[in-house]
């Protein structure tokens, strides 16, 4: 499975409930460590596909959400386990440092 598109809409049904841990990005289309990671995120979406789910969420688009979770500086991984945010991570990381956030 690619990443998924989160926003306010879907974010309860996708992250909150899921059954698995779930990877959430938040990026903007203007920020340039949030394209150096693309590419990053989307391998841990495939070679994880199945024991974590891999959601990306626009702060430009989901305001609201980037608030709710107190995110100053992107990109910024959160891992959310059984509905809660458990983990995070802030800036263009190596693909080891998020494999270890989950």
């Amino acid at each position: 499975m690619a990443e998924i598109t989160i926003t306010e809409a879907n974010f309860e049904k996708e992250v909150l409930e899921s059954d698995i841990p779930v990877l959430v990005d938040f990026w903007a289309d203007w920020c340039g460590p949030c394209k150096m990671l693309s590419p990053i995120i989307a391998d841990i979406a495939k070679e994880y596909e199945g024991k974590v789910k891999v959601g990306k969420i626009n702060i430009d688009e989901e305001q609201g959400l980037a608030m709710k979770y107190r995110v100053a500086s992107i990109p910024t991984l959160v891992v959310f386990k059984g509905g809660e945010a458990v983990k995070r991570s802030v800036g263009a990381v190596p693909k080891s440092q998020i494999e270890a956030l989950l």
